[in-house]
């Protein structure tokens, strides 16, 4: 608290505030899944941080772009090209013809992006997105549908059969959906696209995405030794169905930072409403903005803070935290039991650590909020 303190008394909130062991130990565990060989890939969107990402790669972890922009920050940072996936949609030949000669392994999304590639670089394999939603049920996720009919991404059942024995298929692409903790749900899906590596004799890789699950109010932890288990024998079964072992890789995004970080702000006002205590902040939800792009579902606990660390009683009813905006729905936490705020008292929001400032929007004219790590 010492050090949020100081922080705070330079001036300079909101921030946020990362902790460096935190965010190793996420690593460490997708580490230790047994499959080999195994690549662990982060997915940027989720913090593009520099220091962030310098921190995943000392700790072992390779990187997953979906933009051009996130692949020259990646390479700024020597992660080299066999060390990147680039997945995207709608690619046109100027991007295609960039990713290539960056080394990194691209997916793609559809028939007509394979057939440009094929274009372009005819002896060159690349990797798929498998949209199983035909074998499975789909579930709606807070990004909503990733396989099925509702999904606009990835190549069919009926397509991926068209392109059996193609010897330019050398990588099959699942995601999916978002924050699922749920093992048994992945592992149906990782056996519908598992069950497609006989279909191509250059195979070398398949890539389960990421979308696991953590920080929300009714997620369980997610159980990374029991999904080490799940999807380590699932691998070495289809090892021993077609007779070699293929590459595993994963693409852990928000579990690897959320509870890692803190977004830190400064309350300045307080009034009543609608029977709710509401708290004004030095703070917009631009600057932390998962509540203001998934208002049913994001969730992040709130801590008040006085500067002699004394507790303070619950006050009566709810409580919501707003935004300095004239915005109707800048808001940063909505109805919770919360102690009775004060003046100049400290809002750590937790859980605060992937989509949050890397999602900042200019929108409303506030700066990106300074970010520091411990």
């Amino acid at each position: 608290m010492e050090k949020i303190w100081a922080f705070a008394d330079s001036g300079e909130t909101p921030f946020y505030i990362y902790d460096t062991k935190k965010i190793q130990e996420n690593c460490r565990e997708f580490l230790t899944i047994e499959y080999t060989p195994l690549s662990v890939h982060y997915a940027m969107m989720a913090n593009s941080n520099p220091q962030f990402l310098k921190i995943i790669k000392q700790a072992g972890l390779k990187i997953f772009v979906n933009s051009l922009i996130h692949l020259e920050m990646a390479l700024d940072l020597n992660f080299s090209g066999d060390e990147i996936i680039f997945a995207a949609s709608a690619m046109d030949e100027l991007s295609m013809r960039r990713v290539k000669s960056s080394g990194a392994k691209l997916i793609l999304d559809s028939i007509g992006q394979f057939e440009l590639w094929k274009s372009l670089f005819p002896d060159t394999g690349i990797g798929i997105r498998c949209n199983i939603g035909e074998l499975v049920v789909p579930r709606k996720t807070n990004g909503g549908y990733f396989i099925g009919k509702q999904s606009r991404m990835g190549l069919t059942m009926d397509e991926i059969n068209s392109l059996k024995g193609n010897p330019c298929i050398s990588g099959l692409h699942i995601y999916v959906g978002t924050n699922i903790s749920e093992i048994d749900h992945f592992l149906d899906c990782y056996q519908h696209v598992t069950n497609l590596a006989g279909l191509f004799p250059k195979l070398e890789f398949i890539d389960f995405g990421g979308g696991f699950g953590s920080g929300e109010k009714i997620a369980k932890e997610f159980d990374i030794s029991t999904y080490n288990l799940k999807v380590t024998g699932l691998m070495n079964n289809i090892a021993t169905k077609i007779g070699r072992k293929i590459s595993l890789i994963l693409e852990p995004g928000r579990i690897i930072g959320a509870d890692a970080g803190y977004f830190v702000c400064k309350i300045t006002d307080i009034k009543m409403g609608n029977n709710q205590h509401l708290i004004g902040v030095n703070a917009s939800s631009v600057q932390f903005p998962r509540p203001l792009f998934y208002p049913d579902s994001a969730y992040h606990p709130v801590l008040i803070v006085n500067r002699d660390n004394i507790a303070t009683d619950k006050a009566e009813g709810l409580s919501s935290i707003y935004g300095c905006s004239t915005y109707s729905r800048d808001y940063l936490a909505r109805d919770m039991e919360l102690p009775q705020p004060h003046i100049g008292d400290l809002v750590i929001l937790g859980q605060a650590g992937s989509y949050c400032s890397a999602a900042y929007t200019s929108f409303l004219g506030f700066p990106k909020a300074e970010e520091y790590f411990i």
